[in-house]
């Protein structure tokens, strides 16, 4: 190869460079970073739990810069960091505007104490949390939230027309499963011949409640051939008020005679 090809093809390369370098360097940011700065935010989400001046102001600390030099990573890290915020997805619409999409959390469970369960089965917190009401309370070790959610929504389906309401699931470190109703009554199931178990009292529960108009307290499922159940105590009946108009009156002939 002759020293003149070299030198031609060095020359070509350094010009590819020159060429190349700031289109690189401005879409990169490292160039005009003032220049063609971005003047408008729009932002799609459902503004549940986090508010528009919420996700404005996070994404705000991110701006100032040209369009080619905003970093839509720090942006997106800067709006993912608002307690509800699940997802973001930024991109930059040219000339001059950032487009945000923005997805909340959703939960669907408490899990443990103070805990939240997303719907796609994460565990967060955030706050007032605690003030959330109607979800369900889910309880066990972390690495079995998966089986304790299945479990949960199989229940639900399960209870379909049984007049039982499940409020909440719990598994204990032995493997050991508790339900609580809405009404605050409890069904051991343990860890073994769970499926048969419930399948058991379900099948007979129609008319153990026609015979006990209060419900069930407690339902101990951990017999080999049964279950014990603790039956809430039916309220005695209230006698009716007396009125005078039910009080016997004194006859002429039983009352006391007067003497002057």
């Amino acid at each position: 190869m002759s020293s003149r090809f070299v030198l031609k093809s060095v020359a070509w390369l350094i010009a590819l460079a020159l060429v190349a370098l700031p289109v690189v360097g401005v879409l990169e940011g490292w160039f005009a970073t003032n220049r063609w700065p971005v003047r408008y935010l729009q932002v799609e989400a459902e503004y549940n739990h986090v508010s528009a001046e919420q996700i404005r102001a996070a994404a705000t600390t991110q701006l100032g810069k040209g369009f080619f030099a905003l970093d839509l990573d720090a942006v997106r890290a800067a709006v993912a960091r608002l307690p509800w915020v699940a997802s973001v997805e930024a991109r930059k619409r040219w000339p001059d505007t950032l487009v945000l999409q923005v997805r909340e959390r959703a939960p669907f469970a408490r899990w443990g104490g103070g805990r939240l369960i997303d719907h796609d089965g994460t565990l967060f917190t955030v706050p007032g949390g605690d003030a959330l009401q109607g979800l369900p309370q889910l309880d066990g070790p972390d690495d079995a939230l998966p089986q304790v959610v299945d479990f949960y929504s199989d229940l639900v389906h399960r209870f379909t027309g049984s007049g039982l309401r499940l409020s909440g699931v719990s598994l204990s470190a032995r493997g050991s499963w508790t339900l609580t109703l809405a009404n605050g009554a409890q069904v051991l199931l343990g860890h073994k011949l769970v499926d048969a178990r419930l399948t058991r009292f379900l099948a007979v529960l129609p008319q153990l409640n026609a015979a006990h108009a209060g419900g069930f307290q407690h339902a101990d499922l951990r017999y080999s051939n049964g279950f014990a159940v603790l039956w809430a105590a039916t309220p005695a009946p209230v006698a009716p008020p007396v009125t005078p108009s039910d009080q016997p009156k004194a006859s002429a002939q039983n009352a006391p005679e007067t003497h002057t």
